[in-house]
């Protein structure tokens, strides 16, 4: 996983040209003007979804993961916790392969998420998205899904 300041995202265009296509979308779009949604940029490989919901608590909040795509996550508006481990020794709860998503129980470390931050989740990495600590609050954000 990879958790840095929006400034750095650029750094890491070199890890694959697919991943490379996701940032270069994140980078060029005005999300003020974007409607949500899902928005193709190479086909099923490379695609991005506009986003908006509530915070909620963490205990109405779960980990996932996903095995065929890794999300670059990017806050628009809002700020939310997110909680990320290993997926080492992790119980899992649910896995549907179809939609490429797996809920897991188990412990996270939360990390705040703001306009300033972004993450890359890999694989063996889970993050539990949506969480609100200190109070509920709307959340704009942009995930996208870089196929493997």
């Amino acid at each position: 996983m990879i958790i840095d300041k929006i400034e750095n995202l650029n750094i890491y265009k070199n890890l694959s040209d697919r991943l490379a296509k996701g940032i270069e979308y994140i980078n060029n779009s005005d999300f003020s003007k974007i409607d949500l949604g899902t928005y193709q940029i190479e086909g099923d490989d490379v695609f991005a979804m506009v986003q908006e919901y509530n915070t909620r608590k963490i205990e109405d909040c779960k980990l996932e993961g996903h095995s065929k795509y890794i999300d670059i996550q990017y806050l628009i508006a809002g700020e939310e916790h997110i909680g990320l481990t290993s997926k080492t020794n992790q119980e899992l709860e649910v896995r549907n392969d179809e939609g490429d998503y797996a809920f897991y129980k188990g412990d996270s470390t939360l990390f705040k998420f703001d306009q300033a931050v972004f993450g890359i989740f890999f694989p063996d990495d889970l993050h539990m998205p949506c969480v609100g600590l200190n109070q509920i609050s709307k959340v704009r954000k942009v995930v996208v899904k870089v196929r493997i």
